[in-house]
């Protein structure tokens, strides 16, 4: 273990943060994207600094594969889109650029200063930019070059301890970024970090600041769920810190009303971690189709639906527009919906138009 020193406002010699050795954090070079490894050397040669930051660190460490690998550098914006050609600058207020590899995209940011909070759009310094960082266990530095992490928060300590701990101020974490409720009971979830009481305590005094955030990144935010195989973990977080009835408020209704309903929706959130565990590139639609089972299934009195006279194209209409309504803030993709409805349907033995077609077809050329 490795000391970085830095001065204080008077020069006085003080220390700024610990850097783990390889031997220490155990990270493997083979476990990173070598189009992100690409990325830093390129800005190194430059003459800039570069480390990979966030959550890649994080997984890395704990021993997760990262699903995207964010890199934090000195270089501003314009000077990166001129390194790279496969690039783009994105964002209104805080610009950061997206180098995109074929199908992959990385975020390259530039070290962000607090002269206005923790979101405000300055470029700064690395000891800024980590006091921007919503968790300790997000705070981390990796040089792949050095192959050192660099550690200004004790995020090392944190997650070795399996303890969720912000660096933002408490009274300022939530009211600045709602959204990093939501992280929270993420990054707890799929860490197996325990959030301290206080924290627990503050985002249940908070979660009434969601109602500001956009449907949009409620959306996103819920996606992430969805797609994540520790989906019943975030899914019963986010009951236990009253944030689940602002990502679904109609099926938190259902939940609270009957213990019935609750114990099928947990069921389904379940099965849903494990298809994105044994089938991670599924479609979005096969996914949803777990979202809104429990609640399709109360519609209506399906054997009698089977039975009855009632064309598929019409049970399909009221059936998605009942679930379209029913997973609202979240606005999917339309023909993901689609799908999971239709499968639903179809699950239930409502034979589709298109199914009785071929059927017939057959039949006719025997």
């Amino acid at each position: 273990m490795l000391i970085r020193y830095g001065t204080d406002g008077n020069g006085k010699l003080i220390k700024k943060a610990v850097v783990y050795t390889k031997s220490e954090h155990l990270i493997s070079l083979t476990n990173i994207d070598p189009d992100a490894l690409q990325i830093i050397n390129r800005l190194r040669d430059a003459g800039y600094t570069a480390y990979i930051v966030g959550g890649a660190v994080r997984d890395l460490i704990v021993g997760n594969k990262p699903k995207d690998f964010d890199i934090v550098t000195d270089a501003t914006p314009s000077r990166i889109k001129r390194i790279f050609r496969n690039s783009r600058i994105i964002g209104r207020r805080f610009r950061l650029v997206h180098v995109v590899f074929g199908a992959k995209i990385f975020e390259v940011s530039t070290f962000r200063s607090i002269a206005e909070g923790s979101v405000g759009n300055e470029f700064g310094s690395i000891e800024e930019d980590v006091q921007r960082r919503d968790f300790t266990m997000n705070a981390l530095y990796y040089d792949p070059l050095q192959e050192q992490v660099i550690d200004y928060v004790g995020g090392m300590r944190d997650i070795k301890k399996h303890i969720l701990r912000p660096v933002i101020a408490m009274d300022r974490i939530f009211v600045e970024d709602p959204v990093r409720m939501l992280r929270a009971i993420k990054y707890s979830a799929t860490t197996h970090a325990k959030m301290p009481h206080s924290l627990r305590h503050k985002i249940r005094t908070s979660a009434g600041l969601l109602s500001q955030v956009s449907p949009s990144r409620l959306t996103e935010e819920l996606l992430k769920i969805i797609n994540s195989p520790f989906a019943y973990e975030i899914v019963s977080e986010a009951l236990d810190t009253d944030l689940y009835i602002y990502l679904q408020p109609s099926a938190t209704g259902l939940i609270y009303e009957d213990k019935e309903f609750e114990k099928n929706y947990m069921i389904s959130m379940k099965a849903l971690g494990e298809l994105n565990r044994t089938e991670p590139d599924a479609r979005l639609g096969k996914k949803l189709l777990y979202l809104i089972r429990d609640f399709t299934l109360t519609l209506t009195d399906w054997e009698k639906e089977v039975q009855g006279k009632v064309s598929f194209t019409e049970l399909y209409g009221k059936t998605w527009a009942e679930c379209r309504n029913f997973v609202l803030p979240m606005n999917p993709v339309r023909k993901e919906l689609e799908f999971a409805v239709k499968s639903m349907l179809i699950s239930l033995g409502v034979k589709s138009h298109s199914k009785m077609k071929t059927k017939s077809a057959k039949q006719k050329n025997n």
